[in-house]
């Protein structure tokens, strides 16, 4: 197999970053917090903050989740020419294996973000992640 190095793997990761980034933005411009002229008070966000938060949620599920577990690309995988696959069946994963990778990643990220960097140096170029859910990412 030949397994994706580190680099199209992050600039992977970037781009799907980047398809939501407008929503985030959104969030922060509109939904900010304030503090209430009468009362002196500081309100919560307001609606169109969770609109735009919920929006990028379900954009980023899709493509992330929907998108990479039924073809193994999410629209950065795609642009890098990279796909995710179950290591045994090297197929797509699925959503549900999908999502349940993206949680994994805590682990990569809890011990200072070195999970992350496991490809660098792992044969299969997985990070833990992928390791405990048995997948690989190809070229």
């Amino acid at each position: 197999m030949n397994y994706a190095s580190w680099g199209p793997r992050v600039g992977a990761y970037i781009i799907d970053g980047l398809v939501v980034l407008p929503f985030s933005i959104l969030a922060a411009v509109f939904g900010g917090s304030g503090v209430d002229t009468e009362t002196g008070q500081v309100t919560g966000p307001g609606p169109l903050y969770w609109v735009f938060v919920l929006l990028g949620i379900a954009l980023s599920g899709y493509n992330r989740w929907f998108l990479a577990g039924k073809t193994g690309q999410s629209w950065g995988k795609r642009a890098l020419g990279i796909r995710l696959i179950d290591e045994a069946a090297g197929e797509p994963i699925g959503a549900g294996k999908a999502f349940l990778r993206d949680l994994a990643h805590f682990v990569d990220g809890i011990i200072c973000y070195i999970g992350y960097l496991f490809p660098l140096w792992d044969a299969k170029k997985q990070t833990i992640a992928d390791k405990i859910m048995k997948t690989v990412v190809v070229g």
